[in-house]
């Protein structure tokens, strides 16, 4: 009899973290699926045929709900008496790591990716690290995504924990991100050759850097007029928005800063194989895809010195890596990019081969399918 294995997140959309090992996992194991309601895990559970279990898991703390909700995971894991938990996202962590202890559910993992306290101060911080600490108490195999995430969660438990591979939690596909003929064709509708054009892709708030990305590429298009800045992403208002002159700098530049909204699939690559620089100066990231996607996409990066980005971009090799936060450190690297063409095209041509050597979606997925073998026997 296969052994049961209970893959959860706390939004469907966080499904497509797990979906590539979908084909695999379902072949070896008896695979189930959990998040909240919502169309992707309907689209999933039909596609490969699998159980999925849908429970509200609120993302904000609410302590009235949130019982509810682990009252309900309690109630589905005493039912399917899984060998395996595997929880990835904060609050699916928190609440399936606390329910699956509760049930004694054997193997009970947790993905750590992006952590939100290091970042945050007073009370936020100190509740948040405590949330973080009663998931890894409650797991019994802890997966930091990336060496940064590690040394953070080492702050907070003495648990062994380990990086799988090189990290990452899915790798990229680097067929699908490639520059296929038809890719090529899609771009050069986009590309101006006689402009060098940034891109940035994510959402557009303050916490990825996009205030001081709009101040340095404006203060280097009045000195380089031939540059263009790609904006891939959406706009969110309700939660840390961007500073008011950011979205004046923005509407007065519209000439050269192109508001693309957001991209998926090969509109996405080919935004990638239409532009030259990647710029990511985000606050904090557990180990970004961004940055994976543009450099298997032949793309120099422009990152910030946080977890996971610094994981990806090797200073001078692939890309160029500066503080957090620091507008002209980040005017300096984009004129650097701009300017000195020859350091710029050895690292775009270091780029996919760095990526592909480290973080291809098979290696990655492999990386785990042995992690499950060995705790699983």
């Amino acid at each position: 009899m296969k052994k049961k294995i209970i893959r959860s997140v706390t939004v469907d959309g966080s499904l497509g973290f797990v979906e590539p090992m979908i084909p695999y996992l379902k072949g070896k194991y008896d695979l189930q699926i959990l998040s909240s309601p919502g169309k992707r895990i309907e689209e999933v559970c039909q596609k490969y045929g699998l159980v999925g279990h849908r429970i509200y898991m609120y993302r904000r703390i609410s302590p009235f709900k949130d019982l509810r909700s682990l009252w309900q995971l309690i109630k589905v894991f005493r039912k399917e008496k899984p060998d395996m938990v595997h929880s990835m996202t904060p609050k699916a962590g928190l609440l399936c790591m606390v329910a699956a202890w509760i049930t004694r559910v054997p193997c009970r993992i947790h993905t750590f990716t992006g952590l939100v306290w290091p970042t945050a101060k007073g009370l936020s911080r100190r509740l948040l690290m405590f949330t973080d600490w009663v998931t890894c108490a409650c797991a019994t195999h802890i997966i930091p995504e990336g060496q940064g995430v590690k040394d953070d969660l080492s702050h907070i438990t003495k648990k062994p924990m380990r990086v799988l591979g090189y990290g990452n939690i899915r790798g990229v596909d680097v067929v699908q991100f490639s520059r296929r003929p038809e890719i090529m064709e899609a771009a050069s509708k986009m590309r101006d050759d006689r402009c060098f054009t940034f891109i940035f892709v994510g959402r557009m708030v303050g916490d990825k850097g996009i205030n001081e990305l709009i101040a340095a590429f404006c203060k280097l298009l009045l000195k380089h007029p031939d540059i263009r800045l790609r904006l891939v992403g959406s706009f969110e208002e309700a939660l840390d928005p961007l500073r008011p002159e950011t979205i004046d700098r923005i509407k007065q530049n519209d000439g050269s800063i192109e508001i693309m909204g957001s991209k998926y699939g090969e509109e996405l690559i080919a935004c990638y194989a239409a532009s030259d620089c990647l710029v990511f100066p985000s606050y904090r990231e557990g180990f970004p895809n961004v940055v994976l996607e543009a450099g298997a996409m032949g793309l120099p990066s422009i990152v910030t010195d946080i977890n996971g980005s610094r994981e990806i971009v090797s200073q001078g090799k692939n890309g160029i890596i500066i503080p957090p936060r620091d507008e002209y450190a980040l005017y300096g690297a984009m004129e650097q990019m701009l300017t000195d063409k020859e350091a710029t095209k050895r690292m775009a041509e270091q780029a996919r081969p760095m990526i592909a050597s480290r973080f291809e979606r098979g290696f990655v997925c492999q990386c785990l399918y042995d992690f499950y073998d060995e705790v699983m026997r």
